[in-house]
């Protein structure tokens, strides 16, 4: 890398907790004079103002604007993002009760609507007549009741569901991604995009 340049990383995405939100906060910064490196990293970005949590949508002409006007003549080069977000969110002291709540109640939802997902699946396709008949074909006689086959069906589905998604008595079962996770990551990207998008239209735009 070249003396004398400033190179950024800008995160598509950064979170913040504090009103005056510094270079160092929302962006990787690299350069051979690290004390140099360390006052850009101390550059106030923005002050927040109001009490609500915000997104603000930054372009980095901004964050080069102010570097450049502490440092005169300095030369930056961004190998992050051009334009980003940076969410605001207050402090808050967190209240266990109604984390628990909060759980439970996301739990219970989850449980029944799986629940339901699964029953109406298995009607649809009939999989309780193809039970009976494969039970009929092997043992020659009619099921009047449950038996091993649903058994078996039922704790198929956990497995499978607990593979699936990677998990295991609540430890991964290996350090790749679950799908879920990768699902949520390219929702919070898109997301992302259409935010910085929205504001460029709308000249939201810091800057």
């Amino acid at each position: 890398m070249k003396s004398g340049v400033v190179y950024l990383k800008l995160p598509q995405n950064a979170q913040v907790v504090n009103r005056k939100i510094l270079l160092q906060d929302v962006a990787e910064i690299y350069t051979a004079d690290a004390e140099m490196g360390k006052k850009i990293g101390d550059i106030i970005l923005y002050t927040v103002g109001g009490d609500k949590n915000q997104k603000l949508i930054f372009s980095v002409m901004k964050v080069i604007h102010l570097i450049q006007k502490e440092f005169p003549g300095i030369e930056v080069e961004n190998i992050g993002e051009p334009d980003f977000v940076v969410e605001y969110k207050m402090p808050l002291t967190p209240k266990k009760a109604m984390e628990y709540t909060k759980l439970v109640i996301l739990s219970l939802i989850v449980f029944i609507g799986s629940a339901f997902t699964i029953m109406t699946f298995n009607t649809d396709v009939s999989v309780g007549e193809v039970f009976d008949n494969l039970y009929y074909l092997v043992t020659g006689m009619k099921k009047e009741s449950g038996s091993i086959l649903e058994v078996a069906y039922s704790i198929g589905i956990l497995a499978g569901i607990l593979g699936f998604y990677n998990h295991f008595k609540g430890q991964k079962l290996h350090d790749d991604p679950t799908p879920i996770h990768i699902e949520m990551r390219n929702y919070e990207e898109e997301m992302n995009k259409a935010i910085i998008k929205d504001a460029d239209r709308e000249g939201k735009t810091i800057k």
